[in-house]
């Protein structure tokens, strides 16, 4: 039930990067993740929604056009936490951008985020 729970939280965070416009982005977010909610990127930490907001929307505005992300594993989740890999991928197979992010939950919500990000290669899916 808690993988269950896990899987749908990551899900509906994952889609955030894929809504069809910016204005969803923060719906969707607040559905999946708490509004303290630590997140821990490539350029440090930061805190709440809107943090994590300003991150999803400088992926979406990539150079090379809005890119598509998708989890490409199971998640994982042995206790509290939970880990699933991912890919980002640019508009006519573009950069990609590949990693592992894990994530804590709480009461259904992501309350922490700790990405860990690959290498920028060309897309080999």
């Amino acid at each position: 039930m808690q993988e269950e729970t896990a899987r749908s939280a990551i899900d509906t965070f994952l889609s955030a990067f894929n809504a069809l416009d910016d204005h969803y982005v923060t719906e969707l977010l607040s559905r999946a993740l708490t509004s303290d909610v630590v997140f821990w990127g490539p350029l440090g930490r930061s805190e709440g929604i809107a943090a994590v907001e300003q991150f999803v929307l400088d992926i979406r505005r990539h150079p090379a056009g809005a890119g598509t992300m998708v989890r490409c594993s199971a998640v994982d989740m042995p206790d509290e936490w939970a880990r699933y890999r991912w890919a980002f991928t640019t508009p006519g197979g573009g950069p990609r951008l590949a990693g592992t992010d894990v994530v804590h939950l709480r009461r259904g919500l992501i309350d922490q985020v700790i990405v860990f990000a690959g290498e920028i290669k060309p897309s080999d899916f």
